[in-house]
């Protein structure tokens, strides 16, 4: 529902308020952000959701409380100098986001990767305030990383790489200050290596100051498995309000990163058949269903291109490129790559192919256009700060485990999650329902996420 029907029973003069409000402030974010779009166009998402919460709730205006969550409470920017194989010095650049910490010490992933830049560390770190509000967990919103590319480096270097880069960000964290992650690119062995050298530095084994860690030194069972399991686990609920499910869906997949593998592991443990995936290079598509133990092998043990999956299955069709795997006919959608891979375009030929639900693994995958067509044409669609925020979510339990000095077994993981990830689509579809816009989880996602944060920032005073 378009936000002038949800507010056409309210005083027009407080609609136009806070339409004028809303637009004066993007234009503010614009200015102050030149050049970022990521940026703007994470923070347009939500100041375009929030205008029925700021008619009836003016004191989110009065007390300027969106001025303060759209600039980041520390914004760092730093050198990573390291030394090659070959005896080169190499210099990166490092980040980190500190947005809000409201509720709780800030969280959120580490980046590596050559599109790394300052607007898309500060849109991940917008998008994190909201989603790490829906976990019920208490963790504020942040981000990081950097332009250094992993891929054709030696461990080695990767290990130097990360000892460097933790060596400025150590500065900047803690425990109960700020607890980084894994992302594109940050996988077991980087947070490995960069939580050697905070040990180092610090002198003191502290295992909350990163999450993501391997098992044998604090890290939680069921933390790989957490974001693929939990997109399923959302989008198994919006189907299961129209009477449909996973069982007996065809299902795509983009992506073949740690979020794809186990969303599609999940899928299948559903009852669906997932045809597609892909990886940077290209896609895949198997109309028999594809072969999960093969992506593993080939992306988790080998780190081999997915277009070798053709060589064990020859059934199976390689596709250079990625935008057509949105041409393939499926009843569920889990763009699970990167951002804005998903635009109007490959969404009508989801639409026209009989999509019924789209889940959002990757951030922000899906352009706006391609949101909006969604949403015109009746699919259930599933927003990445609700879908993926699995991740997060079990970042939080590692968190827990690690300050009660217990592990949980899988199973009790597994069972937090589904509880997690049930609540977070509950909280989103009673949001839009309550502001007049019953069946839009991008509302309702930004505006649950929202309200908790902005009631804290209220009782805590203009800090």
């Amino acid at each position: 529902m378009e936000v002038v029907e949800a507010l056409e029973n309210t005083d027009i003069k407080d609609r136009e308020n806070a339409e004028e409000y809303v637009n004066r402030l993007y234009k503010l974010v614009q200015a102050r952000n030149p050049n970022e779009a990521e940026f703007h166009q994470a923070v347009k998402e939500v100041l375009d959701s929030l205008v029925p919460v700021l008619v009836k709730n003016p004191v989110y205006i009065n007390q300027a409380v969106l001025d303060r969550i759209v600039e980041p409470e520390r914004m760092i920017s730093f050198r990573v100098p390291w030394v090659d194989d070959n005896g080169t010095i190499q210099v990166n650049r490092g980040f980190r986001v500190q947005f809000n910490s409201a509720i709780g010490p800030f969280k959120g992933g580490l980046r590596f990767h050559p599109t790394v830049n300052a607007s898309i560390i500060k849109f991940l770190g917008f998008e994190q305030i909201f989603k790490n509000s829906l976990t019920g967990q208490p963790i504020g919103g942040g981000k990081g990383g950097s332009d250094f590319d992993p891929k054709g480096k030696s461990d080695m270097e990767i290990m130097r790489f990360c000892q460097s880069f933790m060596t400025e960000l150590s500065k900047h964290i803690g425990p109960d200050i700020d607890v980084p992650a894994g992302d594109i690119g940050v996988g077991a062995r980087e947070i490995g290596y960069m939580f050697g050298q905070y040990k180092k530095l610090k002198g003191a084994f502290e295992a909350g100051v990163l999450t993501g860690k391997g098992i044998g030194y604090g890290g939680s069972l069921g933390r790989k498995e957490a974001t693929g399991y939990g997109l399923v686990y959302f989008v198994e609920e919006m189907l299961q309000s129209k009477g449909l499910s996973f069982n007996g869906s065809t299902v795509v997949v983009s992506g073949s990163g740690n979020v794809s593998i186990y969303a599609i592991e999940k899928a299948m443990q559903l009852g669906a058949k997932v045809v597609a995936c892909s990886d940077s290079s290209g896609y895949i598509y198997d109309r028999n269903g594809i072969n999960l133990d093969t992506v593993k092998r080939l992306k988790e043990t080998e780190s081999k291109r997915i277009a070798e999956y053709v060589n064990v299955h020859p059934e199976a069709l390689y596709h250079e490129g990625c935008t057509g795997i949105w041409s393939i006919p499926c009843d569920i959608a889990l763009p699970s790559a990167t951002q804005n891979e998903l635009d109007k375009i490959a969404a009508e030929r989801l639409v026209s192919n009989g999509v019924k639900a789209v889940g959002e693994g990757a951030n922000m995958p899906s352009t706006q256009g391609a949101v909006d067509y969604f949403m015109e044409h009746s699919v259930l669609f599933g927003p990445a700060k609700a879908a993926n925020a699995g991740g997060v979510a079990v970042s939080a339990l590692e968190m827990a485990q690690n300050s009660a000095r217990v592990a949980w077994t899988k199973e009790e993981v597994d069972s937090k999650l589904q509880a997690i990830m049930k609540d977070i689509y509950t909280k989103s579809m009673q949001a839009a329902e309550e502001y007049g816009m019953a069946g839009n989880f991008v509302a309702g996602a930004n505006i649950a996420g929202f309200k908790k944060v902005a009631d804290a920032m209220l009782e805590q005073g203009v800090i």
